[in-house]
């Protein structure tokens, strides 16, 4: 009696990757080897760009954002106080506002005084000395 023997693959070791098999070889006519000129037309405007300036209105621009600097400052707590006023009388106002949009308009509301009245303003807020308070106040 003759005993079969199982023919298997040979043992491929864990991360080995199979040989792929070659692909056919595919010839390429001359006229493919030609290099690739790009066209220097432009790709077409959209309809709302090309109909403005058919009208004769040039779109706008795109507008930069303003850059942005964050800062910091002493104020005395009585004063500090006085922002969440304003911010809830905002609310009743029924305009939410955030701190920063507070010191800006107060800043704008300063810019827009005389000289005369922006110095009374200034007299009546005391000077300070600045810089963070010590941990015992």
């Amino acid at each position: 009696m003759t005993t079969a023997k199982k023919i298997t693959a040979p043992a491929v070791p864990r991360g080995a990757t199979k040989p792929k098999a070659a692909k056919p070889a595919t010839r390429k006519s001359p006229a493919s080897k030609a290099p690739v000129k790009k066209s220097s037309a432009r790709a077409p405007l959209s309809k709302s760009f090309a109909a403005s300036e058919i009208e004769g209105i040039v779109p706008t621009q795109k507008v930069k954002k303003p850059k942005l600097i964050r800062d910091s400052f002493t104020i005395p707590k009585a004063e500090y106080l006085v922002f969440d006023e304003l911010k809830q009388r905002s609310a009743r106002l029924t305009r939410q506002a955030k701190k920063s949009e507070l010191l800006r308009a107060g800043i704008k509301i300063l810019a827009t005084l005389s000289d005369a009245a922006f110095l009374t303003a200034l007299a009546q807020v005391p000077s300070i000395k600045t810089g963070r308070p010590s941990e015992n106040r």
